[in-house]
């Protein structure tokens, strides 16, 4: 892909839509760039999803595809699923270079499915912070949405919460968005604002420019998620 676009000059893209397409998120990276906490120091990405079971939410699984329960062809959790979370690492911590420090895979739950990875996490360093992230795929049939994703953000001077799909217990709506600060502690409920990846990406083709995803961050997002899982430890829980 690098070579591609150094050879045509194309602009690239990938909608990274856990954080491009969820308003909150938007959001909360123009908080972090104002300054409202400070210096970031650690993103943690929590990403649990659940399996589709005979075209409806629910933990079994039979509405899935073949392909799905095959890690080769899925590409893997920590890919599949881990790309979206490595690329708001990133993001909100400024990095522009990065390691994955540790990886892991398992099968947990499905003993009749040996190729496929219902759990994942890393865990990251970027020379502007450090980051963890967690996968999988048991989000219970009770939530009523196919996952509670949730971003933690730590800086100097305050942190935000995102809960991206719903605040489990309390509404069943996404968007939600809690800062602590010096002044307050407060919520925001961003579920009517913007969302400017769109438009921007077909300026940026336009125009030659980078405003709606930095070329080399969209790369490296790919680059990690693949390096953390080739790399991962197959891990297992005993008793």
């Amino acid at each position: 892909m690098r070579k591609t676009i150094a050879d045509t000059g194309w602009i690239y893209g990938i909608l990274y839509s856990e954080r491009l397409e969820v308003r909150a998120a938007v959001h909360a990276g123009e908080l972090i760039r104002q300054g409202v906490i400070g210096k970031v120091i650690q993103a943690i990405n929590i990403a649990p999803h659940q399996v589709v079971q005979n075209g409806g939410l629910a933990g079994g699984g039979s509405g899935q595809p073949d392909w799905f329960w095959n890690d080769v062809q899925l590409g893997g959790i920590l890919y599949d699923i881990g790309s979206h979370q490595v690329e708001q690492f990133l993001y909100y911590t400024g990095s522009t270079c990065a390691e994955v420090v540790a990886s892991k895979v398992a099968n947990l739950r499905h003993p009749d499915r040996p190729h496929f990875q219902d759990f994942g996490d890393m865990m990251l360093r970027g020379d502007k912070g450090f980051g963890y992230v967690r996968l999988g795929w048991f989000t219970p049939a009770g939530l009523g949405t196919w996952g509670e994703g949730r971003i933690f953000v730590l800086g100097t001077d305050g942190y935000i919460e995102i809960r991206k799909y719903i605040d489990v217990a309390v509404a069943r709506r996404g968007n939600n968005l809690f800062v602590v600060d010096g002044k307050s502690a407060r919520v925001i409920d961003f579920a009517n604002g913007p969302l400017p990846f769109g438009p921007q990406f077909v300026a940026d083709i336009v125009r030659r420019t980078h405003a709606a995803q930095g070329q080399a961050q969209c790369l490296l997002a790919t680059e990690l998620s693949i390096l953390a899982q080739k790399n991962a430890v197959r891990a297992t829980i005993t008793g």
